[in-house]
C-alpha cells in the first residue's frame, strides 16, 4: 500500500578532509581556538552559568580524545580558524545584519527611533565582526537581544506566526485534505498485504509519507491559503519525490512499511518554523498512535518565525494541539526524575531547549541534554538545524534524522547514524545491573551473611579516580579479612567504561533502596589512613583529611541512607557524623565531582 519513494540518493562519499586545526601544534593557534570559545560565550570556565561542561556535551556529541565540539559547520569553523578575510563569513554576517535591519524597518515607524536602532545595531555589528571570530548565529542572538531589549517587543513575528498556524490548521481540517489523506489507489488493492500487521505498518508508512509531503510545502501556510485546494491538488502534492538517503532508515527506525512491525521509540523532535510545527504535531500524533513517545523541543524565546515555548500558551492552535502534553519546565531535571517522567502514561512532552538560536548544543539546558541522551533517536527539522548536524564532521550519541524542503521541491530526508563507539546504558540496562546486585545481596542474606554497602570517594578528587578505586578496594579487602560471614559491596568494582555519574547514581539508588543492606558504611579518614598503611605508602596531600563528606555522591547517598533507615530501622549507618554531609550538593552535569570544584 505504501509506494516506495520515487528517488533515493545514496549518502555522499567524500574524501576525509584534513583538519584545519590540531591542538598542540602551535601556541598561537591554541590561543585563537580558546578565544573562539570565550568570545562566543561558549567556554564553560568563563561562562559556567550558561555554557555546558564537556561532560554534558558528551551526552549528545561523541568527541575523540582531546577533541572539542564547536556548534557551527566545518566550513565556518575553518574560515574562522584560518584568520583571513573570508567571503563565506562576511556573507553570513551580512545576512544576519540585513534580517535585523529589515525587522527594524518593518516594525519601527518613528524616524528618530528607527535611525537610532539601526545605528545601534550597526555599531554592535561592526564591533562583533571586526576579528571574524564570531559565529553568525551568536552574532544574530546578540543583535536580536539588543532589538528586543530596546523596543520591549516580546515577539516581533507573533502576528505572522499566529496566522501561519491558523492556516496550517485550516489545511489539516479541510474536508478535501482529509479525503486525500484517506485515499487508496486502486493499484494498491491489486497487491494487498497478507496479514493485518503488514496492513497497519504499510498504512502508517503511507500516511507518514503523505504528511511529510505536506509538511515540506511551506507556501501552503506562509500566505493566505489558496481560494480552494481540491482533493486532486493534495493527491498531486503527495507524489513529491523524497530525496536524500534518510527516508528508508527513518521507516526502519519507526518500523513502518512492508515486513516491519512498528517499534515503540522515545523520540526527540526538534520543532522549527511556525505553521510547519502544526503539521509536525499531526505527524507526532501518528507516531504516538503506534506506541511511540515524543518529546518536542521548542526555542526558549523569539527568533523570527521559529516556534518557541511561549507560543504553546499564547497561541490557541498550539495550546489546543498540545492540551494533553506534559510540559517539562525544569531546566536541570535529574536523570531519576526524567526516567520517572518518561515512564508515565503521557505520550507527548514539550520543553524549551534553553536557547534562542537555531541549534546550539553548547548552550542547551541540562534537561534537554539528558533527554537527548535518553531517547532512541532525534528528528530535526529544516535547513538551519541540518547545517548543525550534517555540515559537520562530528557524530552524535543518537541516530539523527533531518526533514526539510528540498531545493527542487522535493522532500529531503537525511540520516546520520550515531557514532559506532557510543556506549549507551538505558535505564533498563541499569535496572538489570541493579537487580543482579540485589539478587547477590538476597542470596548472601539467605546464607546468614551480613550485607555491607561501602560508600566512599571515587570521583570527588578530579584526576584521581584510579587511586580512589584502589584505596576503596584495598580497604574493602581488609574488611573482608577481618569479618566473617559478610558480603561487602564495593561500588568501584561495578564501574563500566561509558558510565557517568548519572548512570551510576541511578543504578545504585535502586540497590540502596532495596531493603537488603544491613550496614551502610561511609568512608572515614581512618579508612583512608588504613589503606595507605596497608600499601606501605605515605598519604598524598590531596588525600589528607578526606572522607565521604567530601564526596558529592556520598552526600546524596547519606540522604538516601537516612530515608532508607526510616523504613528499615534495623539498618546501621557507620561513618562520619550525618550533619557533616553538607558541603557537596550537586554534580557538575555528567561529572563525578561537585560542580563547584570545577569552578574553583
Amino acid at each position: 500500500m505504501a509506494p516506495a519513494p520515487k528517488k533515493q540518493i545514496p549518502p555522499p562519499k567524500e574524501p576525509a578532509a584534513q583538519p584545519v586545526y590540531e591542538p598542540g601544534q602551535s601556541p598561537q593557534m591554541d590561543a585563537w581556538f580558546t578565544s573562539f570559545f570565550i568570545e562566543n560565550h561558549l567556554d564553560y570556565f568563563t561562562n559556567p552559568e550558561k555554557a555546558a561542561t564537556d561532560e554534558q556535551v558528551r551526552f549528545m556529541v561523541y568527541t575523540e580524545p582531546n577533541e572539542r565540539y564547536y556548534p557551527c559547520s566545518d566550513k565556518m569553523f575553518a574560515a574562522i580558524m584560518t584568520r583571513k578575510n573570508s567571503a563565506h563569513i562576511q556573507k553570513a554576517y551580512n545576512q544576519v545584519l540585513q534580517r535585523l535591519l529589515a525587522l527594524i524597518d518593518r516594525q519601527i515607524e518613528d524616524p528618530w527611533e528607527k535611525t537610532y536602532l539601526e545605528s545601534l545595531v550597526i555599531n554592535k555589528y561592526q564591533h562583533e565582526t571586526r576579528d571574524e571570530i564570531m559565529i553568525p548565529s551568536r552574532l544574530e542572538k546578540r543583535l536580536m537581544t539588543i532589538y528586543l531589549n530596546r523596543t520591549h517587543i516580546e515577539d516581533p513575528y507573533r502576528v505572522e506566526k499566529l496566522q501561519q498556524n491558523k492556516n496550517a490548521l485550516a489545511l489539516l481540517e479541510s474536508p478535501e485534505f482529509k479525503v486525500a489523506l484517506n485515499h487508496v489507489d486502486e493499484e494498491a488493492l491489486r497487491n494487498p498485504p497478507k496479514n493485518l500487521d503488514d496492513i497497519k505498518s504499510q498504512i502508517a508508512a503511507l500516511e507518514l509519507q503523505r504528511l511529510l509531503c505536506i509538511a515540506s510545502t511551506p507556501e501552503l501556510w506562509q500566505a493566505t491559503l489558496p481560494t480552494h485546494l481540491r482533493t486532486e491538488d493534495y493527491l498531486k502534492l503527495f507524489q513529491k519525490s523524497i530525496t536524500g538517503h534518510g527516508f528508508k532508515p527513518l521507516l526502519d527506525f519507526l518500523g513502518f512499511g512492508r515486513q516491519h512491525l512498528p517499534q515503540k521509540r522515545k523520540i526527540l523532535w526538534l520543532a522549527d518554523e511556525a505553521g510547519e510545527v502544526v503539521l509536525d504535531l499531526a505527524i507526532i500524533r501518528l507516531l504516538v498512535a503506534h506506541g511511540n513517545k515524543v518529546i518536542v523541543a521548542f526555542k526558549k524565546g523569539p527568533l523570527y518565525t521559529k516556534a518557541h515555548i511561549q507560543d504553546i500558551q499564547s497561541d490557541e492552535v498550539l495550546r489546543t494541539a498540545l492540551s494533553q502534553a506534559l510540559l517539562i519546565d525544569t531546566p536541570s531535571m535529574s536523570k531519576n526524575d526524567l526516567v520517572r517522567t518518561l515512564r508515565g502514561d503521557v505520550p507527548i512532552f514539550v520543553l524549551s531547549d534553553g536557547t534562542n538560536e537555531n541549534l546550539n548544543l553548547l548552550l542547551v539546558s541540562t534537561s534537554f541534554a539528558r533527554i537527548f541522551k535518553e531517547v532512541d533517536g532525534v528528528i530535526s527539522r529544516g535547513q538551519d538545524q541540518r547545517r548543525r548536524f550534517f555540515d559537520t564532521h562530528f557524530q552524535f550519541t543518537q541516530d539523527i534524522f533531518n526533514i526539510a524542503p528540498g531545493e527542487d521541491g522535493s522532500v529531503s530526508v537525511l540520516f546520520k547514524p550515531r557514532h559506532p563507539e557510543v556506549i549507551k546504558f538505558s535505564h533498563h540496562d541499569l535496572e538489570r545491573k541493579a537487580k543482579a546486585i540485589i539478587d547477590k545481596m538476597k542470596s548472601s542474606k539467605d546464607q546468614g551473611m551480613t550485607v555491607i554497602f561501602y560508600s566512599g570517594i571515587i570521583g570527588s578528587i578530579p584526576g584521581k579516580i584510579k587511586m580512589a578505586k584502589h584505596i576503596m578496594s584495598i580497604f574493602v579487602d581488609h574488611l573482608k579479612k577481618q569479618s566473617a560471614q559478610t558480603f561487602i559491596i564495593n561500588p568501584s568494582e561495578y564501574y563500566e567504561p561509558g558510565m557517568d555519574a548519572d548512570d551510576l547514581m541511578y543504578m545504585w539508588e535502586i540497590v540502596q533502596r532495596s531493603g537488603m543492606i544491613d550496614i551502610w558504611r561511609f568512608q572515614s579518614y581512618d579508612d583512608i589512613v588504613a589503606a595507605f598503611q596497608i600499601m606501605e605508602q605515605k598519604i598524598p596531600p590531596e588525600w589528607v583529611g578526606k572522607d565521604a563528606t567530601y564526596s558529592t555522591g556520598c552526600t546524596k547517598e547519606m540522604a538516601i541512607a537516612i530515608d532508607v533507615q526510616e523504613k528499615h530501622p534495623e539498618m546501621q549507618i557507620i561513618g562520619p557524623a550525618k550533619e557533616r554531609f553538607m558541603r557537596r550538593k550537586e554534580y557538575g552535569v555528567g561529572k563525578m565531582y561537585d560542580r563547584r570544584l570545577a569552578q574553583g
